[in-house]
């Protein structure tokens, strides 16, 4: 802990907003793996089931299969059997609207991390060139420039500390950001193809 608050002090006052940034972008990750974790399913033996009760016409049965669980698929064809009765046309507004209302509880808190990920270098910059100036500066005030290279050198190594706290928060950032854009076009992906599903499954049931 005592070396952890020796950095802090060495890197200078950029290294707060580092630190305060990299708590920030710590708590989305967690939510949103929280988030993924609960609202993923495997589509295709949901799909599977909800196909044979439909072609049944077990409405109850439907309708206790869909709400087994909270996840985004559950979600879509919740709606869809609550509002089994509806038009064709209207059924395929309603799943337009489901589908973009869960993409949009996926994505929340991405363009945050996102931030994170893109700030935190310049964070990081920012304190190792205001360090370095503040080198030379007392470098120039110490008896006409004679300040030994040890002093020089200790200095701009102190000052080059917030790049690499930037860049230890700003990687992760990213690459978790990457990880869970991948997962948003998968989480897509079963939507729409849910959404066809139902649908198809409309027209042919009635």
């Amino acid at each position: 802990m005592k070396n952890f608050m020796l950095i802090i002090e060495l890197g200078g006052p950029c290294m707060y907003p580092i630190i305060a940034l990299s708590i920030v972008g710590l708590a989305v990750v967690i939510e949103r793996l929280w988030f993924y974790r609960k609202s993923w399913v495997n589509p295709g033996p949901l799909e599977r089931k909800l196909g044979e009760l439909l072609y049944k016409g077990d409405a109850e049965g439907a309708s206790r299969l869909v709400r087994e669980r909270e996840t985004s698929l559950h979600r879509l064809f919740r709606a869809a059997v609550d509002h089994w009765q509806a038009p064709p046309d209207a059924l395929k507004m309603l799943l337009e609207q489901e589908v973009r209302h869960e993409i949009y509880r996926w994505e929340k808190g991405l363009m945050l991390l996102s931030a994170v990920a893109r700030v935190e270098p310049l964070l990081g910059l920012l304190g190792t060139v205001l360090g370095i100036v503040e080198v030379f500066r007392a470098v120039a005030a110490a008896a006409e420039g004679s300040a030994n290279m040890a002093m020089l050198a200790s200095g701009i190594w102190e000052a080059l500390l917030t790049t690499v706290a930037g860049l230890v928060v700003a990687i992760p950032a990213v690459l978790c950001y990457t990880w869970f854009s991948s997962k948003i076009e998968a989480a897509e992906e079963a939507l729409c193809r849910g959404s066809d599903f139902i649908l198809r499954e409309k027209i042919l049931r009635g």
